[in-house]
């Protein structure tokens, strides 16, 4: 027995020494043990399986992925391959030059894989903000400012801490004082293509004189003159006059029959009449019940309930059989009441059109006058002319009549020249001026 368990224990021996001289690690990393002499059993076989070849194409196809972001094999022809039927005579022209991107360490730097990096997860922080400045604030030594005082290097400026760059000297050199802001975009709105009235108006500038303003005028020309100015000079004073008349119905609204009001104007005091109060009646005294409360309507029953029901149900009905028959009244007249419709809107469009011709031919010969633009109305021109004992038969006495500067004004205004404005009038001084005599001036000495 001796002789056979010593040479088990040699060939133990033996097998733990070849096994630990075949564990050696592999190229690629993991440990190599398919040079293990021994096959006994199914696991020791699937153990000792060489996969060396296995793992190197692994590895390869790894390495096209991070280089290429996919593998050769799942790329199609026409990515990899390209069909050269005409060469380029321009290739040793385009070959790149000397470039430090062409190195070998450059290139090292730059190779990057193109596999998105795993994003982990965003950790909540331990410690706030707030909290993490008041930790190393009472981590830091006391910082000693004039006066032997306590100085907070976390707060610019305080005692004799250091200041921090301003907002100024960073941005300095890149503010330019003439250069426009660029502020949002702004869409402008295009101007409607209306016309001007400017361009409808056939006024002269200068207008031809009424023949009745001569010196020596027609008798037939000067009447009519005069007629004009008188028709004018009639229509302000009914206009003055209404405008008179309305503010006296507006000023007499404030009192009853024009009296005088007691009280405050515009308030009406009620006088009461004398026996004008009721006195009120006793209680228990008779009259009418109308004062009593009213009694709780009487729940209906049932018959009366389907009575109203059939009511109203009759009566839905008359009025969906009277809409019904109005509408087949109506079936029957379409042509009728389409026909009226044409030329109803015919006939409006015809006045519209007449009123626009109308309108048209009046900008054209008298421009804007009484019209309204703004606030103010176009004004027409004086009526400049004579009595029969004014006018003098030659120019040695003729007196000078109207305002040349108005006239042209008022010229301008009618052409839509210029815009329409109110006469302001030159007005006095309400308040005088009181000089005062300073102390300082009465000490001569």
């Amino acid at each position: 027995m001796a002789p056979a368990k010593l040479q088990r224990t040699a060939a133990s021996s033996s097998a733990g020494k070849s096994k630990n001289k075949l564990s050696a690690a592999s190229a690629v990393g993991a440990p190599a043990q398919h040079n293990q002499s021994s096959r006994r059993g199914k696991k020791a076989w699937r153990k000792n399986v060489d996969i060396d070849d296995l793992e190197e194409k692994l590895e390869g196809l790894r390495e096209e992925e991070r280089t290429l972001g996919t593998t050769l094999q799942a790329k199609k022809d026409d990515e990899l391959f390209i069909v050269d039927t005409k060469g380029d005579d321009k290739v040793r022209k385009s070959l790149p030059r000397f470039s430090r991107a062409a190195l070998r360490s450059s290139q090292i730097i730059a190779q990057r894989s193109a596999v998105p990096a795993v994003h982990s997860r965003p950790r909540k922080p331990l410690v706030t903000a707030r909290e993490k400045d008041r930790l190393l604030r009472i981590g830091r030594k006391d910082r000693r400012g004039p006066l032997n005082s306590l100085v907070d290097p976390a707060q610019p400026g305080a005692g004799s801490a250091l200041l921090e760059v301003s907002e100024a000297a960073k941005h300095s050199g890149t503010y330019d004082v003439w250069d426009a802001p660029a502020g949002p975009a702004v869409k402008v709105r295009a101007a409607p293509d209306a016309p001007h009235p400017r361009s409808a108006i056939a006024l002269p500038a200068v207008p031809a004189p009424h023949a009745g303003t001569s010196y020596n005028p027609p008798e037939a020309a000067h009447t009519a003159l005069l007629r004009a100015a008188h028709e004018a000079e009639a229509r302000r004073a009914l206009e003055a006059a209404a405008l008179e008349a309305t503010k006296a119905r507006i000023l007499g609204a404030r009192h009853e029959d024009g009296a005088d009001a007691v009280g405050v104007q515009g308030m009406l005091v009620d006088k009461p009449e004398d026996g004008a109060e009721d006195v009120a009646p006793e209680d228990g005294a008779g009259g009418d019940e109308s004062g009593a409360a009213p009694k709780a309507p009487q729940r209906k029953t049932k018959q009366q309930r389907r009575k109203a029901e059939r009511l109203r149900a009759e009566k839905r009905a008359l009025v969906e059989r009277a809409l019904r028959k109005r509408l087949h009244s109506s079936v029957d007249s379409a042509r009728t009441l389409r026909r009226a419709a044409e030329q109803t809107r015919a006939a409006r469009a015809e006045a519209a059109a007449a009123r626009a011709a109308q309108r048209a031919a009046r900008l054209a010969q008298g421009g804007l006058v009484g019209q309204k633009l703004g606030k103010h109305v176009v004004r027409e021109g004086e009526v400049d002319v004579q009595l029969g004992e004014e006018l003098s038969e030659s120019l040695r006495g003729l007196r000078p009549e109207g305002n040349l500067f108005r006239d042209r004004f008022l010229s301008m205004q009618q052409r839509a020249l210029i815009e329409p404005r109110a006469l302001v009038l030159p007005k006095k001084r309400k308040t005088r001026l009181v000089e005062y005599e300073k102390h300082a001036w009465k000490r001569f000495a």
